[in-house]
């Protein structure tokens, strides 16, 4: 099964997580301790300063050098628990791939909040031969935790195709280390040890893949909803040329939840709807993540046959593009902004705005007053408030802008997507 190579804007990626309880230096989250809620565990590196900074790092495991890569938050502070995310890059590619890809796009929407790593496979591959490859997450996790702080109850797994063969592998057989996974496009190519404790679990997966068969999917989705003890309901799916994705929450264990994604798409991690620019994958991930709170309670027991909760099913909405010029350009036609949505889900939202230089600028900036909604997230701007407006100014790789030339940045929302009103200066 060799995958194809990756492209721009669909580049293929694969997963990655774990890290072992049973290995010195690890430390169990809440959900794998029995009782009621605990605190997270400072990990060694916590109150010293760093130990690893951003780059490329090589550990010996099982008996070999191996490599991965890390990215450490800007500001670092030793003394502040960090969110982890390990993400494993596709068949035959590589973790600079990862890197590069914004870590499946979750670095733009992580701010300074979370230690990405993307671990290197042998022959760019994780056939996880004899637990290998479980082995070396172990170890990278050992390494990485005790140079740096991390919350032992927010670490996160996620990857694509091959690698999510690999995260379903680590949800089964390190449950008790990681929160939660989300497996992209996966299969069980990397084995299943244990699988009997619950894990927080996404699956999104299209319906036209024609590399891994979405059946592939489904089975490790339901192997998850087992152990989570999920209520039976409908899992609807779009129909192949439909252009959209469909969103299903399950009913499960508390603090368990399973969601399951699927899309009119093929073989691909960024998947996008039609007739829009922007993955709503990344979106989809983080929202997953961070609505897993840091502390948890034992597994509570699988709902009995007695129990008759009507069951929800939660598409997730296929977003109509509200695309609102705003002109008001200066003397010398300035420039113009305009914005849709490009993704939203009860109580938030995921944007994206369309600057245009009238004439050459080096820098911009857009501002809206919010009519009830809050920006939570920017990424290829600098968010700033000015009282109630928001306003998001240029980077320094986006601001200079040729006439007629176009940048564009995103943002999470929270509330009902706007139709803001947008002023665009440059200068």
């Amino acid at each position: 099964m060799r995958h194809p190579t990756p492209t721009r804007g669909r580049r293929i990626l694969l997963a990655a997580a774990a890290a072992a309880l049973a290995l010195a230096g690890l430390t169990a989250p809440a959900s794998a301790l029995p009782g009621g809620p605990v605190t997270a565990a400072a990990t060694a590196g916590c109150n010293r300063p760093a130990g690893l900074a951003t780059g490329e790092h090589t550990i010996t495991s099982g008996g070999r050098a191996r490599t991965f890569r890390l990215d450490v938050p800007a500001g670092y502070d030793p003394s502040r628990p960090y969110r982890l995310v390990v993400a494993s890059h596709w068949w035959h590619g590589t973790s600079s791939d990862v890197v590069n890809q914004g870590f499946y796009g979750l670095k733009p929407l992580a701010g300074t909040s979370t230690v990405f790593v993307a671990p290197q496979g042998i022959d760019n591959a994780w056939p996880n031969t004899n637990g290998q490859d479980v082995a070396f997450v172990d170890d990278v996790l050992r390494a990485v935790e005790s140079a740096l702080c991390i919350d032992t109850t927010q670490r996160f797994a996620t990857g694509f195709s091959y690698g999510g063969g690999l995260s379903n592998a680590l949800a089964c057989a390190r449950a008790d280390v990681f929160r939660a996974v989300a497996v992209l496009n996966g299969a069980q190519l990397s084995g299943c040890a244990g699988g009997t404790q619950p894990i927080a679990y996404l699956g999104s997966h299209g319906v036209v893949d024609d590399v891994l068969n979405i059946s592939q999917g489904r089975a490790l989705r339901d192997r998850a909803l087992r152990t989570n003890g999920c209520q039976a309901q409908n899992a609807p799916e779009p129909a192949a040329g439909s252009g959209t994705h469909v969103r299903t929450a399950y009913t499960c264990r508390d603090g368990y939840p399973v969601v399951w994604i699927a899309s009119d798409s093929g073989h691909q991690w960024d998947a996008r709807d039609r007739g829009q620019q922007q993955s709503w994958v990344p979106g989809e991930v983080w929202r997953f993540f961070t609505s897993l709170p840091s502390t948890t309670t034992s597994p509570t027991p699988t709902p009995t046959a007695t129990s008759t909760p009507t069951p929800t099913v939660t598409p997730t909405p296929t977003p109509t593009p509200t695309v609102t010029p705003t002109a008001t350009p200066t003397p010398g036609g300035a420039c113009t902004a305009t914005y849709r949505t490009v993704n939203s889900w009860p109580g938030g939202f995921q944007g994206e705005v369309t600057v245009r230089a009238g004439s050459p600028a080096t820098s911009w900036s857009v501002t809206w007053t919010p009519a009830g909604e809050r920006v939570d997230q920017v990424w290829n701007g600098t968010l700033t408030t000015q009282g109630g407006p928001v306003v998001v100014r240029s980077t320094a790789w986006n601001g200079r802008l040729a006439a007629g030339g176009t940048a564009t940045f995103g943002l999470l929302g929270s509330g009902t997507p706007p139709t803001p009103s947008l002023t665009c200066t440059s200068s």
